[in-house]
């Protein structure tokens, strides 16, 4: 795997050397523009809006619109100006519990690799941290430019997980949220015993993307059958008016119920076979 970013922690006079590798990986469906006539691929052209001809790379440039059609470029040595020293370090300027961050801070993890001579240095902040339960905040400039960073424990690595700023979280001010609703103890007893009945072992393996899955298989019968007719995969509407809340969570836990049982009983003829 190639690292995407390489350069060091700073905490104190502490230094550790890193180099940054992706912890994700987005599982998209890419399609291509197509000529209906003969299928062939449309390709995407760069026009300038002025008189609509095409751009080539070596002409273009970045520029920042300070005013209604008013541009400033930046080069890239303009970029490497701005604080060079910042991009090569994940300098942490404070320690926080980790349980008092909003999850909505969060954006895109990174795993973190130490450079050999500062395997030791890693280790001890690796398992420091997660003794603490806390995370290590700092700033990151990656690609021009700068992101609040946690720096994260898990297992025998450390992550760099990107973060939102305070001002880039919207607020949900304007939403029309319920307040004051009356909520009587007999639903909230139920909800609870339904949220019990349904609790689980987090197991990120048994979820799967439904939607992909389905994309897929109609993309490999299409290519098999080219001429076939295509079949209906929609699904009946789930009914979404809810007339009384209670007999709506009688019959929720009536089918968990159910399920479970269900579940112990396959549990327990597998116990049987073994």
């Amino acid at each position: 795997m190639r690292a995407i970013w390489k350069g060091s922690i700073t905490f104190g006079l502490i230094n550790i050397p890193i180099s940054l590798f992706a912890a994700t990986r987005t599982e998209e469906l890419k399609f291509r523009l197509l000529r209906s006539s003969d299928l062939s691929p449309v390709n995407y052209k760069r026009v300038a809006e002025a008189d609509g001809k095409e751009v080539p790379w070596d002409q273009i440039v970045k520029g920042y619109e300070y005013e209604k059609g008013q541009f400033v470029v930046l080069k890239d040595e303009d970029f490497k100006r701005v604080d060079i020293e910042a991009t090569q370090t994940v300098d942490i300027i404070d320690f926080v519990k980790l349980a008092e961050i909003n999850p909505m801070f969060f954006h895109k993890p990174y795993y973190i690799e130490p450079v050999k001579s500062g395997a030791k240095a890693y280790a001890l902040l690796r398992e420091t941290l997660a003794d603490e339960n806390k995370v290590g905040i700092a700033k990151v400039v990656i690609k021009t430019r700068q992101y609040l960073a946690a720096v994260k424990p898990t297992g025998n690595a450390l992550l760099l997980e990107l973060m939102h700023f305070a001002d880039e979280l919207v607020q949900p001010d304007t939403l029309q949220l319920p307040k004051g609703t009356e909520i009587r103890k007999a639903e909230k007893d139920m909800a609870k015993q339904l949220i019990h009945q349904m609790t689980d072992e987090w197991e990120p393996e048994k979820y799967k993307d439904e939607y992909r899955e389905a994309v897929m298989k109609l993309i490999e019968e299409k290519a098999a059958h080219p001429e076939a007719a295509p079949k209906s995969v929609s699904k009946p509407k789930k009914e979404t008016k809810v007339i009384d809340l209670a007999e709506v969570l009688k019959r929720s836990l009536a089918e968990t119920q159910k399920k479970s049982r269900g579940k112990r009983e396959a549990a327990g003829k597998l116990k049987k076979a073994a």
